[in-house]
């Protein structure tokens, strides 16, 4: 969402946006629940792949593609980058002690492996992380191991085969490459210097598996890479699918020597060392002229009545579950709003009830309802023409000059809670505003009066409108479209704002109820009932 979020603020300063994501299909997770639904596993990815695909689209996520990692992009690119590595050397073929289940007749890769994390003592900890403490770490290495599939605990470690990438040989030029980049959040910085200083281990890219993409490589028939190594490489494979999509795009202008791109991550802290430490030793490895990523915008944990939100637990509000309640527009805001930047933030019913009511039903809410039911009681639902704009205009123009020009570092510095908060701001002063100049008392006496108030007033809705395009987009388009301003994506307003708040006289403002719905106590029950923890 956040990235979603900065795509469409791009899209609205004119800037030339490829927004990529992908269903990352490959290593346990997937396994684990075609086994849980009973499904094969191609048929289980299928199936996710469509259904968030959907629930992305209704959550108003603007990807302009949204691939899957088992694509043939992605398996030919991903073998061609094994293969780049080998020729440079940084790929070694080695044995490994690895956790055998007798009962289940199989190795069992990192996440098929459950036991307690000797770091923290958290009895749910996987094979190849803690998601309590965020260690990193190797099945044998787990307290108490037993197989996900069966329980089996009777675990033997026995011998395999595997590929490592030599990553060891490349510290020097990724600690070089993470001190070129500038604008990371300093904790995502920490934490790939922490990998780096750490002794950094060569990372097996090769697991035991049936469902992956195959190594190319003699007597490793029967292997997969690792999901680590080809998620990431899903990026460049989705746009090349973007690419082929549609006649005259071409994937090399964002990948290949593309120097003009700024190429921005965004991801949850649990990922920075992949993406900040293995997926570059990929891309510098290669030799070849890759774009990496110039800034990665790492976020901590959205935590969930004070736990961890859980998948495998059913522990939180789901995506689809939050869309049978509520607009996504609510959701958006509450999360953008408080979105997790500098620690981890706790998600509650009561706290997003009490937020949502307050800043999109009593603060933009109201300051579109309020003058666009005074504008058709008063001017036959119509911009009024009249009268010219006096001081108090031009001082709401000054303020609201400064005020834009901070929403826009906020947005360009990838600053989401602050934009959001600058955008409340506005909408406070454009409230004000109208209650101050009170164009309802005004037409008793002065029409011509009321008529600038209320013309401006309109005008700051769709301003207010406009500049909150990219965190709450449908709320968004049905005020700007009930204002007779239906551009598919909103221009961000450049100039002097008093022009902007003095036009449009006779345009027709359509009528409508609410815009927000406040949520009532009633259906604050519901969500706790339904969702508490």
């Amino acid at each position: 969402m956040p990235a979603d979020v900065h795509a469409r603020f791009r899209q609205q300063l004119g800037d030339d946006v490829l927004f990529i994501c992908a269903t990352d299909e490959h290593g346990t997770p997937a396994e684990l629940g075609a086994i849980e639904a009973g499904q094969d596993v191609r048929a289980f990815c299928d199936a996710q792949h469509a259904g968030q695909a959907d629930i992305y689209r209704r959550f108003g996520l603007s990807f302009d593609h949204f691939g899957r990692t088992s694509t043939p992009h992605n398996h030919a690119l991903t073998q061609h980058f094994y293969r780049r590595l080998d020729a440079a050397g940084l790929i070694e073929a080695r044995t490994t002690r690895q956790v055998f289940s007798p009962a289940d007749r199989r190795f069992l890769p990192d996440r098929y492996v459950l036991g307690t994390c000797p770091h923290c003592a958290d009895g749910s900890a996987r094979g190849d992380q803690c998601d309590h403490c965020g260690a990193l770490l190797d099945p044998p290495e787990l307290i108490d191991p037993h197989s996900a599939l069966s329980g089996d605990r009777a675990l033997e470690i026995r011998e395999s085969r595997h590929l490592f990438l030599c990553q060891s040989q490349l510290v020097d030029r990724i600690g070089a490459w993470i001190d070129d980049r500038t604008g990371w959040p300093p904790f995502v910085v920490s934490t790939a210097k922490s990998w780096l200083n750490a002794d950094l281990r060569d990372r097996c890219i090769t697991r035991d598996l049936d469902w992956g993409i195959a190594v190319p490589r003699e007597g490793f028939d029967g292997k997969v890479f690792y999901v680590w190594f080809d998620a990431p490489i899903g990026y460049i494979a989705a746009t090349q699918e973007w690419a082929a999509a549609a006649p005259g795009r071409d994937w090399r202008e964002w990948w290949w020597q593309a120097d003009e791109v700024s190429y921005i991550q965004f991801l949850g802290k649990d990922n920075i060392p992949f993406h900040t430490v293995s997926f570059p030793a990929t891309l510098l490895g290669s030799g070849e002229p890759w774009k990496t990523a110039d800034v990665i915008k790492g976020f901590h944990w959205l935590n969930y009545e004070g736990g961890k939100f859980s998948t495998s637990r059913k522990r939180g509000i789901f995506t689809d579950a939050a869309l049978e309640e509520l607009p996504a527009d609510l959701w958006r805001w509450w999360l953008i709003a408080n979105a997790p930047e500098s620690a981890d933030t706790d998600f509650s019913v009561s706290r997003f009830v009490a937020d949502v009511n307050k800043d999109l039903a009593d603060i933009f809410g109201n300051l579109v309802n309020r003058i666009v039911s005074f504008a058709h009681r008063a001017f036959d639902g119509r911009i009024p023409d009249g009268g010219v704009p006096g001081d108090a205009e031009r001082r709401l123009a000054h303020d609201l000059e400064q005020r834009i020009a901070a929403l826009h570092r906020h947005h360009t510095a990838l600053e989401f809670r602050a934009a959001a908060a600058t955008t409340r701001a506005i909408w406070d002063v454009a409230n004000a505003y109208l209650q101050h100049a009170a164009p309802w008392t005004a037409i008793k006496s002065d029409p011509d009066r009321a008529a600038v108030i209320t013309r401006v007033g309109i005008n700051l809705v769709a301003l207010s409108a406009t500049l909150a395009w990219s965190i709450v987009p449908a709320l968004s388009a049905r005020v700007l479209g009930a204002l007779s301003r239906d551009e598919a994506v909103p221009r961000w307003p450049n100039g002097p704002p008093l022009p902007l708040l003095d036009r449009g006289a006779g345009t027709p403002v359509a009528s409508f109820g609410p815009l927000v719905e406040k949520i009532s106590p009633e259906k604050a029950d519901h969500l706790t009932a339904r969702f508490g923890a």
